[in-house]
Protein backbone atom coordinates (compact mmCIF):
# COMPACT_ATOMS: atom_id res chain seq x y z
CA UNK A 1 0.00 0.00 0.00
CA UNK A 2 1.21 3.38 -0.42
CA UNK A 3 2.39 5.58 1.62
CA UNK A 4 -0.59 8.32 2.62
CA UNK A 5 1.49 11.02 2.99
CA UNK A 6 2.87 10.63 -0.24
CA UNK A 7 -1.05 11.31 -1.56
CA UNK A 8 -0.66 14.98 0.01
CA UNK A 9 2.29 16.00 -2.12
CA UNK A 10 2.21 19.63 -3.82
CA UNK A 11 -0.18 19.94 -6.87
CA UNK A 12 1.21 17.61 -9.44
CA UNK A 13 2.59 20.13 -12.71
CA UNK A 14 0.77 18.11 -15.28
CA UNK A 15 -2.38 17.10 -15.85
CA UNK A 16 -1.62 13.19 -16.27
CA UNK A 17 0.27 13.20 -13.11
CA UNK A 18 -2.57 14.73 -11.26
CA UNK A 19 -4.52 12.06 -13.29
CA UNK A 20 -2.07 9.24 -11.64
CA UNK A 21 -2.51 10.77 -8.35
CA UNK A 22 -6.61 10.55 -8.33
CA UNK A 23 -6.22 6.77 -9.35
CA UNK A 24 -3.42 5.99 -6.49
CA UNK A 25 -5.48 7.87 -3.64
CA UNK A 26 -8.16 5.81 -5.12
CA UNK A 27 -6.22 2.47 -5.31
CA UNK A 28 -5.34 3.63 -1.31
CA UNK A 29 -8.87 3.37 -0.30
CA UNK A 30 -9.59 0.25 -1.88
CA UNK A 31 -6.47 -0.94 0.04
CA UNK A 32 -6.80 -3.70 2.67
CA UNK A 33 -5.95 -1.15 5.71
CA UNK A 34 -8.24 1.49 3.29
CA UNK A 35 -11.08 3.09 3.93
CA UNK A 36 -14.12 0.17 5.13
CA UNK A 37 -16.79 2.09 3.13
CA UNK A 38 -15.20 2.25 -0.17
CA UNK A 39 -13.79 -1.43 0.51
CA UNK A 40 -17.42 -2.32 1.00
CA UNK A 41 -18.51 -1.20 -2.45
CA UNK A 42 -19.38 -2.75 -5.37
CA UNK A 43 -20.63 -2.31 -9.47
CA UNK A 44 -23.86 -3.03 -8.35
CA UNK A 45 -23.86 -0.19 -5.21
CA UNK A 46 -21.85 2.31 -7.12
CA UNK A 47 -24.37 2.54 -10.00
CA UNK A 48 -27.12 5.33 -7.84
CA UNK A 49 -24.10 7.05 -7.36
CA UNK A 50 -22.87 7.09 -10.65
CA UNK A 51 -26.22 8.76 -11.73
CA UNK A 52 -26.54 11.21 -8.68
CA UNK A 53 -23.17 12.73 -10.05
CA UNK A 54 -24.75 13.15 -13.25
CA UNK A 55 -27.40 14.66 -12.94
CA UNK A 56 -25.20 17.06 -10.60
CA UNK A 57 -23.36 17.72 -13.31
CA UNK A 58 -26.94 18.69 -15.55
CA UNK A 59 -27.68 20.58 -12.62
CA UNK A 60 -24.77 22.53 -12.47
CA UNK A 61 -25.02 23.05 -16.45
CA UNK A 62 -28.34 24.23 -16.38
CA UNK A 63 -27.29 26.82 -13.55
CA UNK A 64 -24.67 27.82 -15.76
CA UNK A 65 -22.52 27.75 -12.40
CA UNK A 66 -18.80 27.08 -13.61
CA UNK A 67 -17.86 26.82 -10.14
CA UNK A 68 -20.21 24.54 -8.86
CA UNK A 69 -19.15 22.50 -12.64
CA UNK A 70 -15.92 22.25 -11.86
CA UNK A 71 -16.19 20.07 -8.56
CA UNK A 72 -19.47 17.55 -10.15
CA UNK A 73 -17.57 17.09 -12.73
CA UNK A 74 -14.12 15.99 -10.23
CA UNK A 75 -17.10 13.90 -8.47
CA UNK A 76 -18.03 12.50 -12.24
CA UNK A 77 -14.96 11.42 -12.59
CA UNK A 78 -14.17 9.99 -9.23
CA UNK A 79 -16.79 7.37 -10.12
CA UNK A 80 -15.53 6.51 -13.29
CA UNK A 81 -11.93 5.91 -11.39
CA UNK A 82 -13.79 4.02 -8.59
CA UNK A 83 -15.64 1.66 -11.11
CA UNK A 84 -12.12 0.76 -13.08
CA UNK A 85 -10.65 0.46 -9.85
CA UNK A 86 -13.06 -2.61 -8.73
CA UNK A 87 -12.68 -3.71 -12.46
CA UNK A 88 -8.67 -4.42 -12.26
CA UNK A 89 -9.49 -6.12 -8.94
CA UNK A 90 -11.84 -8.42 -10.56
CA UNK A 91 -9.20 -9.12 -13.40
CA UNK A 92 -11.12 -7.17 -16.04
CA UNK A 93 -9.73 -3.96 -17.30
CA UNK A 94 -7.97 -0.98 -15.80
CA UNK A 95 -8.41 3.14 -15.69
CA UNK A 96 -5.64 2.83 -18.73
CA UNK A 97 -7.96 0.52 -20.78
CA UNK A 98 -10.73 2.83 -20.21
CA UNK A 99 -8.78 6.09 -21.41
CA UNK A 100 -7.58 4.00 -24.50
CA UNK A 101 -10.65 2.56 -25.14
CA UNK A 102 -11.90 6.11 -25.71
CA UNK A 103 -8.68 7.71 -27.45
CA UNK A 104 -8.81 4.75 -30.03
CA UNK A 105 -12.44 5.48 -30.67
CA UNK A 106 -12.26 9.11 -30.95
CA UNK A 107 -9.76 8.37 -33.89
CA UNK A 108 -11.50 6.11 -35.72
CA UNK A 109 -14.32 8.04 -35.51
CA UNK A 110 -12.82 11.34 -36.84
CA UNK A 111 -10.86 9.98 -39.93
CA UNK A 112 -11.52 13.91 -41.64
CA UNK A 113 -9.45 15.01 -38.47
CA UNK A 114 -6.95 12.04 -37.97
CA UNK A 115 -5.00 10.49 -40.55
CA UNK A 116 -3.85 6.70 -40.61
CA UNK A 117 -0.29 6.51 -38.95
CA UNK A 118 -0.35 10.53 -38.23
CA UNK A 119 -1.06 11.48 -41.37
CA UNK A 120 -3.49 13.62 -43.48
CA UNK A 121 -7.02 12.81 -43.03
CA UNK A 122 -8.61 10.58 -45.28
CA UNK A 123 -11.58 12.47 -45.52
CA UNK A 124 -13.10 16.09 -45.73
CA UNK A 125 -16.11 16.45 -44.32
CA UNK A 126 -17.41 20.32 -43.26
CA UNK A 127 -20.73 20.16 -41.59
CA UNK A 128 -22.46 18.94 -38.22
CA UNK A 129 -24.97 16.86 -40.31
CA UNK A 130 -22.18 15.17 -42.37
CA UNK A 131 -20.05 14.09 -39.46
CA UNK A 132 -23.23 12.84 -37.45
CA UNK A 133 -24.07 10.80 -40.62
CA UNK A 134 -20.06 9.24 -40.96
CA UNK A 135 -20.34 8.55 -37.10
CA UNK A 136 -23.21 6.46 -37.50
CA UNK A 137 -21.35 4.34 -40.33
CA UNK A 138 -18.66 4.07 -38.74
CA UNK A 139 -20.68 2.50 -35.59
CA UNK A 140 -22.37 0.19 -37.99
CA UNK A 141 -18.98 -0.97 -39.51
CA UNK A 142 -17.75 -1.44 -36.20
CA UNK A 143 -20.27 -3.60 -34.90
CA UNK A 144 -20.80 -5.61 -38.41
CA UNK A 145 -16.76 -6.25 -37.25
CA UNK A 146 -17.44 -7.55 -33.70
CA UNK A 147 -20.48 -10.10 -35.14
CA UNK A 148 -23.08 -7.41 -34.08
CA UNK A 149 -26.07 -7.27 -36.00
CA UNK A 150 -28.36 -4.63 -33.67
CA UNK A 151 -28.91 -2.50 -37.01
CA UNK A 152 -28.89 1.32 -36.74
CA UNK A 153 -30.75 1.66 -33.87
CA UNK A 154 -28.51 -0.99 -31.90
CA UNK A 155 -27.18 0.37 -28.59
CA UNK A 156 -29.03 3.04 -27.92
CA UNK A 157 -29.25 2.57 -23.58
CA UNK A 158 -32.38 1.62 -22.18
CA UNK A 159 -31.76 3.02 -18.99
CA UNK A 160 -31.78 6.11 -20.81
CA UNK A 161 -34.92 8.72 -19.54
CA UNK A 162 -37.15 8.36 -22.37
CA UNK A 163 -37.56 11.42 -23.71
CA UNK A 164 -34.14 11.71 -24.31
CA UNK A 165 -34.40 8.14 -25.35
CA UNK A 166 -37.16 9.27 -28.05
CA UNK A 167 -34.28 12.00 -28.97
CA UNK A 168 -31.70 9.58 -29.40
CA UNK A 169 -33.55 7.52 -31.67
CA UNK A 170 -34.72 10.07 -34.11
CA UNK A 171 -31.16 11.35 -34.22
CA UNK A 172 -29.66 8.09 -35.54
CA UNK A 173 -32.82 7.50 -37.97
CA UNK A 174 -31.91 11.24 -39.06
CA UNK A 175 -28.43 10.73 -40.01
CA UNK A 176 -29.78 8.23 -42.71
CA UNK A 177 -32.08 10.44 -44.01
CA UNK A 178 -35.32 8.90 -42.45
CA UNK A 179 -36.68 12.45 -41.07
CA UNK A 180 -39.12 14.99 -41.46
CA UNK A 181 -38.19 17.85 -44.26
CA UNK A 182 -38.96 21.00 -41.54
CA UNK A 183 -39.94 21.82 -38.06
CA UNK A 184 -43.67 22.73 -39.33
CA UNK A 185 -44.05 19.06 -40.79
CA UNK A 186 -43.08 17.94 -37.18
CA UNK A 187 -45.37 20.53 -36.03
CA UNK A 188 -48.34 19.21 -38.60
CA UNK A 189 -47.56 15.65 -36.92
CA UNK A 190 -47.93 16.83 -33.52
CA UNK A 191 -51.38 17.99 -33.92
CA UNK A 192 -52.08 14.64 -35.74
CA UNK A 193 -50.79 13.29 -32.79
CA UNK A 194 -53.17 15.48 -30.69
CA UNK A 195 -56.77 14.65 -32.38
CA UNK A 196 -55.73 11.13 -32.18
CA UNK A 197 -55.35 11.24 -28.26
CA UNK A 198 -58.42 13.80 -28.04
CA UNK A 199 -60.31 11.22 -29.64
CA UNK A 200 -58.67 8.53 -27.22
CA UNK A 201 -59.93 10.50 -24.41
CA UNK A 202 -63.49 10.40 -25.22
CA UNK A 203 -63.37 7.31 -26.37
CA UNK A 204 -60.74 4.44 -25.81
CA UNK A 205 -59.33 2.27 -23.91
CA UNK A 206 -56.58 3.06 -21.28
CA UNK A 207 -54.03 1.19 -23.09
CA UNK A 208 -55.43 2.83 -26.21
CA UNK A 209 -54.76 6.43 -24.40
CA UNK A 210 -51.13 5.46 -23.34
CA UNK A 211 -50.47 4.56 -27.38
CA UNK A 212 -51.74 7.69 -28.14
CA UNK A 213 -49.95 9.72 -25.43
CA UNK A 214 -46.89 8.37 -25.95
CA UNK A 215 -47.11 9.10 -29.75
CA UNK A 216 -47.29 12.34 -28.97
CA UNK A 217 -44.67 12.53 -26.45
CA UNK A 218 -42.45 10.83 -29.25
CA UNK A 219 -43.45 13.61 -31.85
CA UNK A 220 -42.75 16.11 -29.57
CA UNK A 221 -39.01 14.82 -28.49
CA UNK A 222 -38.29 14.67 -32.62
CA UNK A 223 -39.56 18.68 -32.86
CA UNK A 224 -37.39 18.99 -29.98
CA UNK A 225 -34.43 17.92 -32.16
CA UNK A 226 -35.79 19.78 -35.05
CA UNK A 227 -35.43 23.00 -33.80
CA UNK A 228 -31.54 22.29 -31.36
CA UNK A 229 -33.30 21.59 -28.10
CA UNK A 230 -32.06 18.92 -25.95
CA UNK A 231 -35.45 17.63 -24.70
CA UNK A 232 -34.67 16.70 -21.17
CA UNK A 233 -32.61 20.14 -20.02
CA UNK A 234 -35.87 22.02 -21.67
CA UNK A 235 -38.25 19.93 -19.67
CA UNK A 236 -35.79 20.33 -16.80
CA UNK A 237 -35.66 24.07 -17.07
CA UNK A 238 -39.76 23.75 -17.63
CA UNK A 239 -40.37 22.12 -14.29
CA UNK A 240 -38.16 24.67 -12.13
CA UNK A 241 -39.97 27.50 -13.61
CA UNK A 242 -43.46 25.52 -12.51
CA UNK A 243 -41.80 25.20 -8.69
CA UNK A 244 -40.54 28.52 -8.59
CA UNK A 245 -44.00 30.03 -10.10
CA UNK A 246 -46.12 28.32 -7.62
CA UNK A 247 -43.63 28.56 -4.89
CA UNK A 248 -44.98 32.61 -5.35
CA UNK A 249 -48.51 31.71 -5.59
CA UNK A 250 -47.99 29.71 -2.17
CA UNK A 251 -46.41 32.99 -0.63
CA UNK A 252 -49.09 35.42 -2.22
CA UNK A 253 -51.78 33.31 -0.96
CA UNK A 254 -50.54 33.19 2.38
CA UNK A 255 -49.76 36.91 2.83
CA UNK A 256 -53.78 37.14 1.77
CA UNK A 257 -54.26 34.93 4.78
CA UNK A 258 -55.17 31.77 2.86
CA UNK A 259 -54.07 28.33 2.42
CA UNK A 260 -53.23 26.29 -0.85
CA UNK A 261 -55.85 24.19 1.13
CA UNK A 262 -58.44 26.79 1.53
CA UNK A 263 -58.29 28.35 -1.75
CA UNK A 264 -60.39 27.65 -4.26
CA UNK A 265 -59.10 27.65 -8.14
CA UNK A 266 -60.34 30.42 -9.33
CA UNK A 267 -58.19 32.24 -6.10
CA UNK A 268 -54.71 30.31 -7.32
CA UNK A 269 -55.14 30.63 -11.17
CA UNK A 270 -55.68 34.64 -9.94
CA UNK A 271 -52.57 34.43 -8.49
CA UNK A 272 -50.95 32.07 -11.06
CA UNK A 273 -51.65 34.74 -13.55
CA UNK A 274 -50.40 37.45 -11.09
CA UNK A 275 -46.83 35.79 -10.44
CA UNK A 276 -46.49 35.39 -14.63
CA UNK A 277 -47.19 38.91 -15.24
CA UNK A 278 -44.44 40.00 -12.86
CA UNK A 279 -42.04 37.42 -14.46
Amino acid sequence: MSDPDTLRPRRPASTGARFERLVEIMRTLRAPDGCPWDRAQTLASLRPFVLEETYEVLDALDREDLSDLRGELGDLLFQIVFLSQLTAEADGFTIDDAVEAITDKLVRRHPHVFGPDGGPPTSRISTPHEVRGRWEELKAEERASAGRSDGLLGGVPATLPSLLCAFELGSRVASVGFDWPTGGDVVDKIEEEVAELRQAVDTETAARREEEMGDLLFSIANLARKLGVEPEAALRRANQKFCDRFAQVEARLDAGGRSLQDASLKEMEAAWQAVKRED
